[in-house]
């Protein structure tokens, strides 16, 4: 069996090549979109984009020539003229649509991303950040200082939860495991659902306070409170002692040794022999098709941190006291990758 890299047909590499160096062009376009929620308009069926352009207050001829350009790309379809309808692209677009993907894509078409990577040449030149060039300081210091972009990235990071945690729970059991620290977990999505799936055990959730503030009244909503502790503060310097810890999307944030001060902490707070469980993009060979590889761009411009191969977190592990015992799949982008204290 050859071993050799894999090479992707190209029918007109010229046009394949144009259309990528125009991604910013669709980029904005789609935003466009995003802003008169003309996916959500269109579920219904066709309408005129004179109707859409006057309920959301926009100029008409301008709409029109966004959308008749998105539909060379799949986005949309003009079913007679200067009408449109959804295509399957363009649906998954709406707020309703079961891949929970809208938020998602709000965020990564706003203002800040453009912002951001006008500058990425610095990070190519540098390997460090370019957000701080662009905005004048590290991206988790911006966002309070940026109401739009807050709540977007939020929003975003709320329904990527909402996307991975049911295929998390569907293939992971985490019977046994006693007290279960979710460090940097947010609201609590996470963690929520593993106790409402999982009555014997309790859950500590860790993060800033101002963070906090908003999982309080889901927590108590769920009828958590008493099972489920809410500690503030600062992983960078210590986490509550737990029988296990789990952490979603927090390690590709961070470069090795700013990964390794966390999950050292994990280590050290650890009550007796439990595990520590990362959810993370784990990704593929050479040339294959990874969302992740291009989350690792994000990972690059702004946070400083990196998306990683199985092995790469295999020896990250090691290095902070940790034994990989397994990678979990599931059908979503975020996989669960199991360790144990060497």
């Amino acid at each position: 069996m050859s071993t050799a890299p894999q090479q992707h047909s190209v029918p007109d590499p010229v046009m394949h090549a144009m259309h990528a160096a125009m991604g910013v062009w669709l980029v904005a376009c789609l935003r466009a979109t995003f802003e008169c929620n003309l996916a959500d308009e269109l579920a219904s069926g066709p309408k005129p984009i004179a109707e859409i352009a006057k309920k959301s207050g926009l100029n008409e001829n301008a709409l029109y020539r966004c959308v008749r350009a998105l539909a060379t790309a799949g986005f949309f379809t003009e079913v007679s003229p200067r009408v449109f309808a959804n295509t399957p692209s363009s649906d998954a677009m709406r707020t309703d649509h079961p891949a929970k993907m809208h938020d998602m894509m709000v965020w990564i078409t706003n203002s800040f991303h453009f912002r951001t990577y006008a500058e990425f040449m610095h990070s190519v030149r540098t390997g460090e950040t370019c957000v701080e060039k662009a905005v004048g300081m590290p991206v988790f210091d911006y966002f309070p200082t940026d109401e739009a972009a807050n709540r977007e990235f939020n929003n975003a990071m709320t329904a990527m939860s909402e996307a991975v945690v049911p295929a998390v729970l569907e293939t992971y059991d985490f019977t046994g495991m006693g007290t279960i620290c979710d460090v940097a977990g947010g609201h609590g999505a996470l963690l929520a659902a593993v106790l409402n799936k999982h009555k014997d055990l309790d859950g500590i959730l860790f993060d800033l306070e101002h963070v906090l503030v908003g999982a309080r009244d889901r927590i108590g909503k769920m009828g958590l409170a008493s099972r489920c502790e809410l500690i503030a503060g600062n992983f960078f310097e210590c986490v509550p002692p737990a029988d296990s810890y789990m952490m979603k999307h927090i390690i590709h944030d961070w470069d090795e040794p700013k990964a390794l001060t966390i999950l050292r902490g994990c280590v050290k707070a650890m009550r007796g022999n439990g595990k520590v469980l990362l959810v993370e993009s784990v990704l593929p060979g050479m040339n294959e098709h990874s969302m992740g590889k291009w989350v690792d761009i994000e990972m690059l411009t702004m946070p400083g941190g990196r998306e990683r191969t199985e092995e790469e977190y295999r020896e990250l592990l090691a290095k902070a006291g940790l034994r990989m015992t397994r990678v979990i799949p599931n059908t979503s982008p975020l996989w669960v990758i199991e360790a144990v204290k060497a």
